[in-house]
């Protein structure tokens, strides 16, 4: 899976906030994301991060195209 810096990602299972979409900040072995609603960081281990996300909501890449 192809994950950029700014990438918005649904993820699986609901923040307590509500919100399923994350925004990438860090990648790498482990990845920062943020939630988008209510703006908590969070770090993940990259297999962790893979597992849980359902899908791509919008990509850095397509923005800059």
């Amino acid at each position: 899976m192809e994950l950029n810096i700014g990438d918005i990602v649904y993820m699986k299972k609901q923040h307590p906030c509500g919100s399923h979409e994350w925004e990438i900040l860090r990648t790498g072995a482990d990845f920062k994301i943020k939630c988008v609603q209510c703006g908590r960081l969070v770090m993940l281990s990259r297999v962790k991060l893979e597992k849980a996300v359902k899908k791509v909501v919008s990509s850095s890449r397509a923005n800059e195209e």
